[in-house]
């Protein structure tokens, strides 16, 4: 009996098909961890501001669901295979938890079918998308409707009148809820006055007033236990250091975006605090946590070398800082993220790794 000799060069190559195929991660379970990961952020978002953002990602689920299956019969593609990657349920997840949680039910609705349709299949699905889906979605509602797409009902502590699940329903299917009490109603505060998100609110305020007296408005005051948008961004931000714990993302994005971020609001507080948000407010206000960790770090329309995405990073915290303060919206996310995903090709051309002197 003979025994065939074991070329080491073989033996190498199987061990380290095998380390590699058992870090590999699927896309179906890319996807799912950052569904999971979003858990406690839409748990807080809901706790603050209704049970209506519940409703608004079931509606986007089902949209979502429905466009996806259609464009893939008709483009004789496997439903259950493109179904089974949970990158639908991503993109309505990101539109649900962004749009008002009481705005009309056909606003999520129209969003989520361009999200898939035209932002996704028409350029080929998954993995051929130049923009992010969730994000092409929301800013074509946000500018066709923007009414609908700033009504954010104040915190849970600010808010005038109680409306449970059934309220929550209704205002979203019929705008108004049996006692008669409309999104306009509710959006007015204890204090009487209509009530704005906080980047609003120094958007707006300084038309009328001075940021020492905006600070004082209970929106936005010191206390952090009072302030519902900070606890978002707290609970994503902790889905965030999930994702990076998994290794599901990579560091160089959510922090280059934040660095950037947290800056120039210093810069900016230092050369002229009677103008300019504090960088806590920047930071823990509208979706900064959920765009640096949950949007921009989307694998497919973001760079994909390490200096490609902090230079990634680095554009999109510093759009968001200079369309948050000199543009005519108060939350720049995503147009940020739309406007550097343009030049993602050019990022990843000119950051590819290079060996022995030449590059790959």
């Amino acid at each position: 009996m003979t025994f065939k000799p074991i070329k080491l060069n073989n033996l190498c190559f199987k061990i380290v098909h095998i380390l590699f195929k058992q870090k590999r991660k699927n896309t179906n379970i890319i996807m799912f961890w950052v569904l999971l990961a979003a858990i406690p952020g839409v748990a807080v978002q809901i706790y603050f501001f209704s049970i209506g953002t519940l409703y608004q990602i079931i509606l986007a689920i089902l949209t979502a669901l429905i466009a996806e299956t259609i464009t893939c019969y008709l483009r004789k593609q496997s439903i259950i295979r493109v179904l089974k990657n949970h990158s639908a349920l991503v993109t309505a997840l990101l539109l649900g938890v962004s749009v008002p949680p009481l705005a009309s039910w056909w606003i999520i609705i129209l969003g989520t079918t361009f999200s898939i349709i035209i932002a996704k299949q028409c350029f080929g699905g998954l993995g051929q998308n130049l923009f992010n889906p969730a994000m092409i979605g929301y800013v074509v509602v946000l500018i066709s409707f923007p009414i609908q797409m700033t009504s954010w009902l104040p915190p849970k502590e600010l808010q005038s009148f109680d409306i449970n699940w059934l309220d929550s329903l209704l205002l979203i299917l019929i705008d108004s809820t049996l006692e008669g009490i409309t999104i306009d109603t509710l959006r007015t505060g204890i204090d009487g006055m209509s009530q704005a998100t906080p980047l609003e609110s120094f958007k707006t305020g300084f038309l009328t007033d001075v940021i020492s007296n905006i600070l004082q408005k209970p929106l936005i005051q010191g206390k952090i236990t009072r302030i519902g948008w900070q606890w978002v961004n707290l609970a994503y931000l902790l889905g965030g250091l999930i994702m990076l714990n998994r290794r599901i993302i990579t560091w160089h994005i959510p922090a280059s975006i934040l660095t950037v971020l947290a800056l120039f609001s210093t810069m900016s507080g230092f050369l002229d605090h009677h103008d300019y948000s504090t960088p806590l407010i920047q930071m823990l206000s509208g979706s900064t946590m959920l765009g640096a960790f949950f949007i921009a770090t989307d694998p497919v329309t973001a760079s994909t070398t390490p200096k490609g995405r902090l230079i990634y990073g680095s554009l999109i915290g510093t759009l968001v800082w200079l369309i948050r303060v000199y543009g005519d919206y108060p939350d720049g996310i995503a147009f940020a993220v739309l406007l550097t995903n343009m030049i993602v090709p050019l990022l990843d051309y000119y950051t590819r790794p290079c060996k022995y002197k030449h590059n790959l």
